[in-house]
């Protein structure tokens, strides 16, 4: 006899039924799709999302698009997909402790920044210059599964990306997409400050002492700490939250680096040439749009959308790389 058994799909969607917490999302009691489509045998909707995502072009690009630090010397620093991946393990941690469903949570996770444009910030602010309104990455990123590249995803992971952001004044549809919310701030707080410190715009003793009082040291144990508030948090009162006190901490280290490393003097040279890297490139193809591959082309676009479905696309050293080929040309 085997010591293994078949663990199909419908296996999972009823352990969910019954080990999961009241509140969380069931596989078997959501996952609609645009399309229908027939079940996976062994996978329930939210994995197949998961893999969905991961084997996508656009998560591929994430290992080669900044985070912080454009072209850093050191091999240590933060990309946008190692960003990403330490947001799928804090999400994951938190779903497992609350109850909730993993899967939809990693899901979110592993989609909600694909649509970043190359550099950054930085460069979703030099984009923000060609739309009315903000050009937001995470409307982008759902945009990528919808239109760029189509793979059918459940309504429940499209909302947790498209709502991943802060800047996104209606909140997530699930407990699972809250806790994307939460899994994105925590990671690139403690990540960025390490970054920062590993590139000698900070010391350790700079850091507010309330952050410092509450979640200890830069790193891992800010990790600890605030999922350890956002668990005992939600526990307390049914919803995915913080208490104050650490909300506030939190939210006076987001404004320490955002004054100290993200806005810093230091910085400008690099967010100037970023930002001018992405107008010349948008302006360009603007007025080249037979250079613009087929696979941006949609008929629900206008010019100016195929354009920056295009660049905000492109890799740091891919937009590198074509704008020094457009405007540096070699002279043999």
């Amino acid at each position: 006899m085997s010591s293994f058994r078949r663990r199909t799909r419908m296996d999972i969607e009823k352990s969910e039924n019954t080990e999961l917490a009241s509140g969380a999302t069931r596989a078997s009691e959501a996952g609609r799709r645009a399309v229908l489509e027939e079940p996976d045998e062994y996978r329930t909707a939210f994995e197949v999302d998961r893999d969905r995502i991961m084997f996508s072009k656009a998560f591929r690009r994430l290992k080669h698009k900044t985070q912080v630090f454009m072209n850093p010397e050191g091999d240590h620093f933060v990309t946008r997909l190692t960003h990403t991946l330490k947001v799928s393990q804090i999400g994951r941690a938190v779903a497992r402790r609350l109850g909730l469903n993993e899967a939809l949570t990693e899901a979110g996770c592993l989609g909600h920044d694909v649509g970043h444009s190359p550099f950054g910030h930085t460069g979703e602010d030099a984009l923000s210059e060609f739309v009315a309104g903000d050009w937001l990455h995470a409307s982008q990123s759902a945009r990528i599964f919808e239109v760029l590249e189509p793979v059918n995803l459940t309504t429940e992971v499209l909302d947790a990306i498209r709502t991943h952001s802060w800047k996104v004044p209606i909140g997530p549809a699930t407990p699972e997409g809250a806790i994307v919310r939460f899994a994105d701030r925590i990671a690139y707080l403690a990540h960025d400050a390490e970054d920062a410190v590993r590139a000698g715009m900070l010391l350790e003793h700079d850091f507010p002492t309330e952050a410092i009082a509450r979640f200890g040291e830069p790193g891992q144990a800010w990790i600890a700490s605030m999922i350890d508030a956002v668990v005992i948090e939600s526990l307390r009162t049914g919803h995915i939250g913080m208490d104050a006190a650490s909300l506030l901490a939190m939210h006076e280290v987001r404004d320490f680096m955002f004054e100290r490393v993200y806005l810093h003097p230091a910085m400008e040279p690099q967010r100037r040439r970023a930002q001018q890297i992405v107008r010349d490139l948008v302006e360009y193809f603007s007025e080249h749009h037979a250079e613009i591959p087929a696979t941006y082309l949609h008929e629900d676009s206008d010019a100016t959308i195929q354009v920056i479905d295009y660049v905000a696309g492109m890799t740091d050293r891919f937009a590198i790389t074509a704008h020094d080929r457009i405007f540096r040309p070699t002279l043999f």
